[in-house]
């Protein structure tokens, strides 16, 4: 088959033809019929710091969002059948330690991530457990199928656990619009937060109208507005500060920035990546503001997938998700897909099987 490599530890990547996946008796194979690129994936290609010291396998197909059919089954899988629509829930967890015996398998001690830790979805077939076998409605359209994983990280930025009451009628703001913060917009305003103030790094035009058109009520440059974003929200809440922060860039500069426009008692969910160590006032950014913090990694396991089906069952919310997909490219032309994500061109690319 063919299939995207990370060949050697270098910028770039390697279309060649590799081996069909083997299925082990838990496993099911799937053929891809969408994928799409993650920031993650640009980092890969990029080679930057954090690719640096985080890929260990080389040669490695990567790739992780993606939707397909399945093809095979293994002997003891039961629950998936050839046949069936599928998308990946991308954390392969090894069910037996502290934290997946204790409801929290998105946290396994022992986790390996698709297209990261083992051969990924940037081919034409991909092995997955049958427990991240994700059953999709049939009729789901496969380029929303297959950004369903960020869509599951926007949600549980969201709705950590089941705080749904953090939402309807509250004022947010979400720092970074990059898909996942542009797709928390949209589950945002589904779920009825009465004001939202999106932020965006540099002058990039095209998210920040992607943010209104999820619904953002103000949307601020980060280089234009700087330090001014603090005072903006402060008075936009009449100094209140608002009662949610979702950190989706992870920039140092926004993170103190949302303990400053936070409500005393208010939450913050930090999903973005730090390049470095950073540095924050604890004492009056979390411990006299007696804000809550959660950190958010991945989907919890499985509820926040039925999450995103219960929002992707109405039309309205499908339609404004897929306006994030602003690009759309042959895989074998993968590259420029990345370099339209490096230079900022795009919302998020989804990938056809066309060789």
């Amino acid at each position: 088959m063919y299939a995207v490599l990370k060949s050697e530890r270098a910028p770039g990547l390697k279309i060649d033809r590799v081996e069909i996946p083997k299925i082990k008796d838990d496993e099911v194979l799937v053929k891809v019929n969408m994928a799409s690129i993650c920031g993650t994936d640009v980092h890969i290609w990029e080679w930057n710091e954090w690719a640096q010291t985080r890929i260990k396998k080389i040669p490695l197909i990567f790739g992780h969002e993606f939707a397909g059919e399945v093809v095979e089954i293994g002997k003891n899988v039961t629950n998936v059948n050839v046949g069936d629509f599928v998308s990946a829930e991308t954390h392969i967890v090894d069910g037996t330690c502290y934290q997946c015996q204790t409801d929290r398998m998105h946290v396994c001690q022992n986790m390996e991530i698709l297209g990261v830790d083992r051969n990924g979805a940037f081919a034409e077939y991909v092995a997955l457990p049958e427990r991240n076998a994700w059953k999709n409605d049939p009729h789901l359209d496969p380029a929303i199928a297959s950004i369903q994983e960020p869509l599951g990280n926007a949600v549980q930025s969201v709705i950590p656990k089941d705080r749904v009451e953090d939402i309807a009628g509250k004022t947010v703001a979400v720092l970074g619009c990059g898909p996942i913060g542009l797709m928390a917009i949209a589950v945002l305003k589904a779920l009825g937060a009465a004001k939202v103030f999106a932020t965006a790094g540099g002058r990039n035009l095209v998210r920040m109208e992607l943010a209104k058109e999820m619904g953002a009520d103000m949307v601020l440059s980060a280089a234009e507005h700087g330090e001014k974003i603090v005072d903006i929200i402060l008075d936009e809440t009449n100094g209140q500060g608002v009662d949610v922060v979702l950190e989706m860039s992870g920039a140092a500069s926004a993170l103190k920035q949302a303990f400053k426009i936070l409500t005393p008692g208010g939450r913050v969910s930090l999903l973005g990546l730090f390049n470095r160590p950073v540095e924050l006032d604890f004492n009056n950014a979390i411990v006299f503001k007696s804000a809550v913090v959660y950190g958010i990694t991945g989907r919890r396991m499985f509820q926040t997938w039925y999450q995103v089906k219960g929002l992707l069952s109405r039309s309205e919310f499908r339609e404004k998700i897929s306006k994030i997909i602003t690009h759309r490219f042959p895989i074998k032309d993968i590259e420029e897909g990345m370099k339209a994500i490096h230079e900022k061109k795009a919302g998020k690319v989804v990938l056809e099987p066309k060789w």
